[in-house]
């Protein structure tokens, strides 16, 4: 393991509290319950979400553009913005159409926030000097990303017992990202980047992609590489928000804080959980490489918890519908984890085979199918959960995704030399 050698001054200061206040997102916990109280029905809810990927996917190059040709202190601070926005709707709003409204500033704000951050972060590693140590640098501020998550849960459940409602989350979240808006103007001029693009080439910019995206598939075996590894990731992103219907069920069950009413109980249940949860989550991740050292390739991991992820939903989803909804919980948490165990295997993996020289635009294409995936999976559980019942189109939309998941299964290099 390389040494530390890096310097924990201000501006590693600033970084760390970057993603502390970043992941203060007290509305997390409580996305879809918020949706639900409002009246939405689960389709309409799988349409926001949809509409969501859709959007973070088509302005991903265009706010890559907008940073190189402006500078990335005021693409954040347009991100921070477009996020303050998103939470005032969100506030504000009863109608669909409204909540659309607030999705789709929520969608530029994570458009032109992922990736400018981490842009940051390695220029200034690169203008130290400290290169080597992007492992070390970025896990320890990535940490305080996670204390954020984790603390923010709790917060978030403190606010709706003690309201009585979801309403003060969201204006609650502008606090800190109003304060992250500051700290991202107080950056040195030196991590704005070379402002050398021009905004004229964003169609450039997207032919050059569309061509990678062609040169890609046209090898069957990186279709099914970066198949595989987004049907998971686009599940997960479609399927986790129900865990907080299925928390909400368990907390009414419990012989518990009975003299509370149903929405404070629901709100100390999940903000324990979520807590909990992400601290979990933070482990699994930081052991995929040790989890992925247990065998001799990646494909073999990979094809696991992609199948045992996908089946881990579907007896999620049986168990709810026969009203067991403790151990349907316990099962629909699995999910969270693999997914945070399986994703750096996976990105290493899809990484691994790719042409190095266009390794960029392949990730970029991942995302992209990533987002693909979520968008569809999300609107085919909102119409089954509406039709069926949450339990009954979690289970369904589950079985038709473990069906696709083993067609996609990676092969293996005993399989890849027979197949030669």
């Amino acid at each position: 393991m390389a040494k530390q050698v890096f310097s924990k001054n201000v501006q590693y200061a600033k970084f760390c509290a970057y993603g502390f206040l970043k992941d203060l997102r007290f509305y997390e916990p409580f996305m879809m319950l918020v949706f639900l109280d409002k009246g939405l029905s689960y389709v309409e809810i799988g349409s926001l979400y949809a509409v969501r990927e859709i959007l973070i996917n088509v302005t991903e190059i265009p706010s890559g553009i907008f940073a190189d040709s402006v500078g990335r202190r005021i693409t954040m601070a347009f991100s921070f913005l477009s996020y303050i926005a998103a939470f005032i709707l969100f506030y504000l709003a009863d109608q669909y159409l409204v909540l659309m409204g607030a999705m789709v500033a929520y969608a530029f704000g994570d458009a032109f926030r992922t990736g400018t951050h981490k842009a940051m972060i390695f220029d200034y590693l690169r203008i130290k000097g400290w290169e080597d140590q992007k492992t070390h640098y970025y896990g320890h501020t990535r940490a305080w990303s996670q204390r954020g998550a984790a603390v923010s849960a709790l917060i978030a459940a403190v606010l709706v017992f003690y309201s009585g409602s979801y309403a003060p989350i969201f204006l609650f979240t502008i606090i800190p990202y109003v304060l992250n808006l500051f700290l991202i103007l107080s950056y040195p001029k030196e991590l704005d980047g070379k402002k050398s693009a021009k905004l004229s080439s964003i169609g450039k910019e997207f032919s050059l992609v569309f061509s990678s995206l062609l040169m890609t598939f046209k090898r069957i075996s990186m279709i099914r590489t970066i198949s595989s590894q987004a049907l998971f990731s686009g599940y997960y992103k479609a399927f986790k928000d129900y865990l907080q219907p299925i928390l909400q069920t368990f907390a009414l069950a419990l012989p518990v804080l009975l003299a509370y009413e149903d929405q404070k109980r629901t709100a100390l249940i999940v903000g324990v959980v979520y807590s909990l949860l992400y601290a979990a989550t933070a482990f699994a991740s930081s052991r995929s490489g040790k989890f992925a050292d247990r065998f001799g390739e990646l494909a073999t991991p990979l094809n696991i918890t992609l199948v045992v992820g996908i089946v881990l939903g579907l007896v999620s989803g049986l168990l709810l519908h026969l009203s067991y909804a403790a151990l349907a919980v316990v099962l629909y948490l699995g999910i969270y984890i693999l997914e945070n165990l399986r994703k750096p295997m996976g990105i290493a993996y899809v990484s691994e085979r790719m042409e190095q020289t266009s390794l960029a635009s392949g990730l970029s294409v991942e995302s992209q199918a990533e987002s693909l995936f979520a968008a569809g999976i999300a609107l085919l559980l909102g119409w089954m959960s509406t039709r069926f019942g949450v339990g009954l189109g979690i289970l369904i939309v589950s079985a038709i995704c473990l069906a696709l998941g083993l067609l996609l299964r990676l092969p293996t290099e005993s399989q890849d030399h027979q197949t030669s």
